[in-house]
Formats: C-alpha cells, sequence, structure tokens
C-alpha cells in the first residue's frame, strides 16, 4: 500500500482455522482499517437515513423520482465506462456461494460470468466467509480441486472456458463481529469487498481480467457514491489504476428503482450494469409499502413478472441501462432440474418463458442458479443476439415508465389462499433450519432458494396478519405442523431456535427490516462458547 500501514487497528475475534492465515494477513488487516476508518462512519449514517426513510413512507410520504436529481436523468450526454474484459458478452450468469465445489462447477458451467455470492447465497460463518475467499484466490491461481464423498473429482478446465468470476459482497445493512475495529465491528461489505480485492486484483489482472462486483440492496444514489468512494481510496491504496473496479448494481430494493440513473450516475466511472434482483425487490415493496391495503400482495406463485408493477420495473431498467451504455441483466431462474421427466420438462418450461421474455424485452444476459439450466438460458440468448455481445444498442426508447407505474401493485393485490399461508411457513422454517446449520443455498420444492426466498416468505405472512386476511391462530397451527414435519425430515434441525426465528421475524408487531442480523448473531454465541 502507498499509505502507513494500520498495523493492529483490526482484530481478529474468531479462533484461528486451517489456512485462515493465508487471508488475515497484517497486510489485508491493515487495508481493511484503511477503509473501515474513512468509511465506517459515514456508513452508519446513511444507515440511520434508511431508517428514517422508512418511517417517512410508513407515514404516508409518496415515492417519486427525485426532482433534485432531474438534471442528471435529462443529460444525454453521460455514459457508463466502457465494458471491462471478460464482461462484454453476460448472456448466461450463473450465481451460487463460493464453496469449493460450487466454485469449480460454476467456473466450469459454461456460463460466460459467475456471481461469487458472499450475500444471500452464503450463511455468513466465519469458516464461510475465509474458506469463500480461500476459494477464489485458490482458483485464480488454479490449484483448486474437490473430490465428493461418493469419490467423483471436480476440476478447473482450461482458462479460456472458466466463466469470469464477479464477487458479491454482504449488504451495507451487515457487519462482520469476527473483526473488530475502534472497538466495534467492521462493515461486512467492506470485509468480502476488501479481502477479495486485496488479494485477488493484481492476480484477476494478471489473469487479463480485473476485480469485478455485485453490489447488493442498495436504496439510494447515496449508497452508490459510498460505494464509488470505497472503489477510488482502495484503488489508490494498492496502486491500481481508476476505473479497473466495475461494478453492477442490483436494483432490488423499490427505492433505488426510482433512481436507477443516478445510482449509474454516481459509479459510471466503476459501472457495468444494472440488474433486475426480482426475489429481493418483492421483499422490499412489502416491507417498505406493505403496511398499506393497496400493497397486499397474494401467494408469491402468483405474482409474476408479467404483473403490470413487474413489467413497469423490468423495462425502466432496460431502458435506463441502454441509454447510459449499461448492461441489464434479467432475473434468476431458480428452478432445480429434475429426476422425473414430466416436473423437469414442466420446469424448463418455465425458464424458456422467462428467458424468452428477458431477451426480447432486450435484456443483455440472466441469471441461472444450476449448471443445467446454462444451455437453455444459452440457447435462448443466443435466439435474440446471434454473433452479437449484447444488445446495447437498442435503446427502447419506446418504454414510458412514471411513478405510477411501478407501484401499481393494486391490479393484482388479493387474499392469499391456504396453500400460499402453508408454503411461506414450510419455505421459511426450512430455509431458517440450513441457514442457522451455515447452508444459505438450499433446494427446496425443486427451487435453488436462498435468503431472498426466507424474506419473502416471512415478510408475506407478516403483512397477512396485519391486513387480517389471516388469523394468527391459523399462523401458528401451521407453525406447529410444519416443525413438527421440519424434525422428521432434518432430525439435525434446531428447532427451538427455527421457532423463535420465524416468531421474531414473521409474527412481530413491528417488521424487522432482514432476518440475517437476527439468525447471524446465534452464530456469534456459538462461536463464543465454542472459544470459552
Amino acid at each position: 500500500m502507498t499509505t502507513s500501514a494500520l498495523t493492529h487497528r483490526v482484530h481478529v475475534l474468531a479462533a484461528p482455522g486451517d489456512r485462515h492465515d493465508e487471508i488475515l494477513t497484517p497486510a489485508a488487516l491493515d487495508f481493511l482499517g484503511h477503509l473501515a476508518a474513512a468509511f465506517g462512519e459515514r456508513r452508519q449514517d446513511l444507515m440511520k437515513e434508511r431508517r428514517r426513510q422508512a418511517l417517512r413512507l410508513a407515514s404516508g410520504s409518496p415515492l417519486d423520482f427525485p426532482l433534485v436529481t432531474s438534471a442528471v436523468r435529462a443529460d444525454p450526454s453521460w455514459r457508463v465506462a466502457a465494458p471491462a474484459p471478460g464482461l462484454t458478452d453476460r448472456r448466461v450468469e450463473i450465481t451460487g456461494p463460493p464453496d469449493r465445489r460450487m466454485t469449480i462447477n460454476a467456473l466450469n458451467s459454461g456460463a460466460q460470468v459467475w456471481m461469487a455470492d458472499f450475500e444471500d447465497a452464503t450463511a455468513p460463518t466465519w469458516d464461510n466467509i475465509i474458506g469463500g475467499q480461500l476459494n477464489l484466490r485458490d482458483a485464480i491461481d488454479r490449484r483448486i480441486d474437490f473430490t465428493s464423498a461418493d469419490g467423483k473429482e471436480y476440476r478447473l478446465a482450461d482458462r479460456d472456458r472458466l466463466a469470469t468470476i464477479v464477487v458479491r459482497p454482504r449488504g451495507w445493512h451487515l457487519d462482520e463481529g469476527h473483526l473488530e475495529f475502534a472497538g466495534g465491528p467492521v462493515p461486512a461489505a467492506l470485509v468480502d469487498f476488501g479481502l477479495y480485492f486485496f488479494h485477488c486484483a493484481r492476480r484477476q489482472l494478471d489473469a487479463g481480467h480485473g476485480p469485478y462486483f455485485y453490489l447488493p440492496k442498495l436504496e439510494n444514489r447515496y449508497e452508490a457514491r459510498l460505494w464509488n468512494d470505497v472503489f477510488v481510496l482502495a484503488q489508490e491504496l494498492l496502486g491500481i489504476p481508476r476505473g479497473t473496479i466495475r461494478a453492477t448494481v442490483l436494483i432490488e430494493t423499490i427505492t433505488a428503482a426510482f433512481e436507477m440513473e443516478e445510482i449509474l450516475h454516481e459509479l459510471r466511472e466503476h459501472s457495468s450494469g444494472l440488474n433486475a434482483g426480482r426475489w429481493d425487490y418483492l421483499f422490499s415493496l412489502i416491507k417498505t409499502l406493505g403496511h398499506r391495503t393497496g400493497f397486499l400482495l397474494p401467494d408469491r406463485a402468483k405474482v409474476t413478472m408479467t404483473a403490470p408493477f413487474l413489467r413497469a420495473y423490468t423495462e425502466l431498467l432496460v431502458r435506463t441501462c441502454h441509454k447510459r451504455g449499461a448492461h441489464a441483466i434479467g432475473g434468476m431462474a431458480a428452478q432445480v432440474p429434475s429426476k422425473d421427466p414430466a416436473a423437469n420438462e414442466a420446469a424448463l418450461a418455465k425458464v424458456r418463458l422467462d428467458k424468452e421474455r428477458e431477451a426480447e424485452d432486450g435484456f443483455d444476459g440472466s441469471w441461472v442458479a444450476h449448471p443445467g439450466l446454462v444451455p437453455l438460458c444459452r440457447e435462448v440468448f443466443d435466439g435474440v443476439l446471434g454473433g452479437r455481445p449484447h444488445q446495447i444498442d437498442r435503446t427502447r426508447d419506446d418504454v414510458a415508465v412514471g411513478a405510477a407505474d411501478l407501484l401499481s401493485v393494486r391490479r393484482i393485490s388479493g387474499p392469499p389462499t391456504a396453500e400460499g399461508i402453508r408454503a411461506n411457513v414450510a419455505v421459511a422454517l426450512r430455509y431458517f433450519a440450513a441457514w442457522l446449520r451455515g447452508q444459505g443455498a438450499v433446494a427446496l420444492y425443486g427451487l435453488m432458494e436462498d435468503a431472498a426466498t426466507a424474506e419473502i416468505a416471512r415478510v408475506q405472512i407478516w403483512q397477512w396478519l396485519r391486513h387480517r386476511v389471516v388469523d394468527r391462530e391459523t399462523v401458528l397451527r401451521l407453525l406447529d405442523e410444519e416443525l413438527a414435519a421440519l424434525g422428521a425430515e432434518y432430525p439435525w434441525a434446531d428447532l427451538d431456535a427455527v421457532r423463535d426465528l420465524f416468531e421474531r421475524n414473521a409474527l412481530a408487531r413491528e417488521l424487522p427490516s432482514f432476518f440475517t442480523p437476527d439468525a447471524y448473531s446465534r452464530h456469534l454465541v456459538r462461536n463464543a462458547e465454542t472459544r470459552s
């Protein structure tokens, strides 16, 4: 680094683990100390502003495109940076946690991009976080392999056949309790970003790519500006040219949907586009506006991407990105291929329809959760793109979306079904059980689910109780029944902890913003007990 070190300013509170010293080097911890010192207080201020904004919207304040930034939206002259090496063609992107087997499978999958996910698909145990960093570094150095319990061996393909790595750090709202700076935890986003950037930025440049990121859960342009300033300082500290970092922002909050252009503008020298993070978008919509009767959503299965308010959101995203020369990346296909031919055919038909809609709407690529879906997604986008790497030149000038369009939930508003209520209880409980055990990506009922699924499930239960379209006794009865089924299905599950987590995050009078901080505290308690 080009500035003086902050030796011992970041303290490791966790017990040493296998090869952890390769990641938690004194220089890497000093680098995190620089980032925490520069941005920790500002991040806290932004989290306070989130809470104030939530209260304003809950009290009835209107949500609209910011008047103060109208000049940014009206200015036709600015564009984001040109696509970086390895990010020009993004027609298929696969997502998953950076565990050892997933790292190899994702890189070998045939997708153009792998989003290595430290956020929703990773339960942030200390071993998962540091192990993920080791796996990414080992993969770039081509010294990673894996042998399963049944003897199956996993190894990397030739370098020119591997997906480009794009890392998703945890969101601004989360802390890393195993690292301490100035008497408090280090922001988890800075930990995930900082450790990967410190160890792998040069490695990626030497390999012909660069340090690339997905940024989750942003709510406004100020949070994007904070990330841009983090990028500028990080590049300066390591002597890497400004603009080397590239970041794609997930538009997965309702407030960010009203500031897409502003978010691109803040990150323009580091931007590589926007992604339609649709499951978290539904979660954000409910927790932000769901106390109002006009935003009562029916069963999640009935809220498809053809719903008018979701069509407005995705079409605005494509238009915004292409207007500014940025990639627009579509949403997740979470289906897991089935051994049942009929079930598999039905699942693949749904995926095909979804990807055809995205490609025809102008998206430049899309997400899948399983390697088995890569060929189908590629086939669909090949049919629209042909030999072109993207369709950014398709500016979608025909799209005109106003605030009312983004908020037109009433057109599909309605009460839940009995099956929908039970499904949300069942999915939330099973995901909580797996998450508490350290697993963040979980196959449930034919879908690869992550934290966004559990968030939607529990906030829908909360919303339905609030609007009295379901009674508490019914939910408690289903809770007992599904906990019994969970215990039979997962004998290892901590049923008391799962029940408590569900009750605190779905049945409380005031809705917690996220379930993950509550659940994470249980990992910290377990680690403390282990150390003692």
